[in-house]
């Protein structure tokens, strides 16, 4: 059974790993826990939480810049920066909903949370992407402890402190297997005064990629693009979504195509005139006023789309005008269901009837053909464990990554496993 631990401080956490390193046992790095059954299954000895290095060590609000710890509540800084009418402009999505113990599975305000640290060393970004970058892009600076004990940092707290190598975009994404994140200092913007979403509905694959790649050229500052096919938008419930609902109430079994447009309310009535010119004759286009989008959106951030359970839900990345061909693709071979976001460029897809593999090889050779990469983010543990989770790397970037590793983490410490079998 793996000991588990919740270190107190910095120095707490380098004299850990230190001494897991010194006998040659292995350590495995826990925020919320709600991202824990996403990678290959490892047994570590040592499960360390950094649930007690929690709270905001600096925010100045008209710096746009705010720090914190890694064990500190995602809901926290939410809930801090929303005092000052700001956010996290990248729009964190929350993985961790999506599994059976999941907050809004179980509808328990006491269900695990997602740090701030596990935002950024998984890189979790939102619907807003398209329009402001990943979570990667706001990250200024970092504190962390990698696999030898020692401490160091990167970055700072302003845009241009930044020298020599940005470990910063080294580290997120990197799942814990380089270092253990202990602080993070991140770019805020504010809060649009309003947002309004054009939804169209009915409309293909094909038609809706079409639309979503022409909104996002447009000069009007489309900051969310998503299509849900047929049924998907049934799952996020309609009537909390304001006067729109005996509308949305007849289309959400329907396919639905969303814009979203934000700014002062002046700028947003012209745009989502402008925009809802442009595509009108793609067919019935609803409007949500600013409740309804916001709500709408954050049901969209909080994957409400996709249905909790174990069946296999992949999270696929290519070119956005080729989203609509990847899917058709695979569903000539197993049936699915698709959310496009990015424009088309993220594809959420949802097995229900899942092959023995998680639908593994046929996705890998369609992405191969088509461009792109993808991540197994849900599937049982059996399934986990016999496949890629993440994308396998081609020899050069596989050998790359491996130098990396092994600079950060030479005794193979950290998270070993996670993300690919050897290491």
């Amino acid at each position: 059974m793996s000991q588990f631990t919740k270190p107190t401080d910095e120095n707490d956490v380098s004299d850990l790993i230190r001494k897991v390193g010194e006998v040659n046992a292995s350590l495995e790095i826990v925020g919320g826990g709600t991202q824990r059954q996403i990678g290959r299954p490892t047994q570590n000895a040592v499960i360390m939480s950094t649930e007690m290095l929690r709270g905001v060590t600096l925010y100045e609000p008209t710096e746009l810049v705010i720090s914190a710890l890694a064990g500190t509540p995602l809901a926290t800084i939410e809930t801090e920066l929303g005092k000052q009418n700001q956010q996290l402009a990248f729009e964190p999505v929350k993985l961790g909903n999506i599994f059976n113990g999941g907050a809004r599975a179980s509808g328990d305000a006491q269900a695990p949370q997602p740090t701030v640290g596990s935002v950024f060393a998984t890189n979790s970004s939102g619907p807003r992407r398209v329009y402001a970058g990943a979570a990667r892009d706001h990250l200024l600076g970092i504190r962390a402890v990698n696999g030898r004990g020692e401490i160091f940092k990167s970055g700072g707290r302003v845009m241009k402190n930044v020298t020599g190598y940005d470990l910063c975009k080294v580290m997120a994404g990197s799942w814990g297997t380089l270092s253990a994140l202990t602080e993070v200092t991140m770019k805020v913007l504010p809060k649009p005064e309003e947002t309004g979403t054009l939804v169209i509905c009915g409309l293909t694959d094909e038609m809706a990629n079409e639309v979503l790649c022409a909104a996002m050229s447009t000069p009007f500052e489309v900051s969310g693009c998503v299509h849900m096919q047929k049924g998907m938008a049934t799952r996020l419930d309609h009537h909390s979504l304001g006067g729109v609902d005996s509308a949305l109430a007849v289309v959400m079994g329907d396919s639905i195509t969303a814009l979203r447009v934000e700014n002062i309310s002046s700028s947003v009535a012209y745009r989502m005139s402008q925009l809802r010119r442009r595509f009108g004759a793609f067919g019935d286009i609803l409007e949500l006023d600013n409740t309804s989008s916001l709500t709408f959106w954050n049901k969209l951030q909080n994957l409400e789309f996709l249905q909790v359970g174990d069946g296999a839900v992949w999270r696929i990345s290519t070119a956005p005008k080729s989203g609509h061909r990847v899917v058709r693709m695979i569903s000539e071979f197993m049936p699915c269901h698709a959310t496009y976001d990015w424009s088309g460029g993220l594809i959420w897809l949802e097995l229900p009837e899942a092959a023995n593999d998680g639908g593994a090889a046929e996705i890998r050779r369609v992405v191969a053909t088509v461009g792109g990469h993808a991540t197994l983010i849900r599937a049982t543990p059996a399934v986990r464990g016999a496949v890629d989770v993440f994308q396998p790397l081609e020899k050069g970037l596989m050998r790359l990554s491996r130098d990396i590793k092994s600079t950060y983490d030479p005794h193979g410490v950290l998270n070993p496993g996670r993300m690919y079998a050897d290491f």
